[in-house]
């Protein structure tokens, strides 16, 4: 049985102790609850079970567990430069038992770490059972959905490490931009420039697996509010910008068509 509601409260009362450690974990905190939120609403806009609804909701609840634990260890968010957060989450929760902290019930433990191992990777890794994919695309799915809400505010020191004002003057770097007129997700290591680093965040949009979460960035105008975020300064980005803005929606509208 998964008591999502118990699980709210321990998970509120393990993250008190790390809000001394770094401010940016409240904004953790919040897009946490908010992929909590959308999983839920894919998984039931998907019609599943009761149970595949509790249980897409509890890896949404945990799926980012050890961004507060990397907080305190390294004062840092950049996995690159400290661990891989998905894969430190699920050790934090398997192999150091917190799950039991949020959880009682052991059927779900491999469905959950898996999950979460996966949620931001590139790729979900082979080999995966049907029920194990289906909660890996609907964790990544959801985690990328509220990424969109959270871009629309996020303070871009924290984001970007730049001002927003320094970063509009940037551009799109010849290689990232062919990445994505290819219709795919942005390979980080290819992105050298703030504007590199921006459009790769409107380019998940091509990574989605389920209509639901784009159903959810069209209703809420996610891609449009991102893009006009900022205030080109460069032309040539600007004018890229906008390209980007009527080749994503039209992706979009195209998906949810089908």
């Amino acid at each position: 049985m998964i008591d999502l509601t118990e699980a709210k409260k321990v998970f509120k009362e393990y993250t008190s102790n790390f809000r001394v450690a770094d401010q940016k974990v409240d904004i953790k905190i919040i897009h946490t609850m908010g992929v909590t939120k959308i999983a839920g609403y894919i998984a039931r806009e998907m019609n599943l079970s009761e149970e595949d609804i509790h249980l897409a909701e509890i890896i949404g609840l945990l799926h980012d567990i050890g961004r507060f634990e990397q907080a305190v260890r390294f004062n840092n968010y950049n996995d690159y430069e400290t661990v891989d957060h998905a894969e430190f989450g699920a050790d934090l929760l398997f192999k150091e038992n917190l799950i039991k902290r949020f959880i009682d019930d052991r059927q779900y433990d491999r469905i959950i770490e898996k999950a979460i191992r996966n949620h931001n990777k590139f790729l979900v890794e082979e080999g995966l059972s049907e029920r194990e994919l289906l909660h890996a695309n609907i964790i990544r799915d959801a985690d990328k959905t509220d990424n969109f809400e959270v871009k629309q505010y996020q303070d871009f020191i924290s984001l970007l490490g730049k001002t927003e004002r320094e970063a509009e003057k940037e551009k799109i770097t010849d290689r990232v931009w062919k990445e994505f007129l290819n219709k795919t997700t942005i390979i980080s290591s290819h992105r050298t420039t703030s504007m590199d680093c921006w459009i790769s965040y409107i380019a998940w949009v091509f990574d989605y697996n389920y209509k639901p979460g784009l159903k959810y960035l069209k209703e809420n105008n996610c891609v449009n509010k991102v893009i006009d975020r900022l205030n080109y300064q460069d032309i040539e980005t600007k004018e890229k910008m906008e390209y980007a803005r009527n080749i994503v929606n039209e992706y979009i509208s195209m998906r949810l068509a089908k």
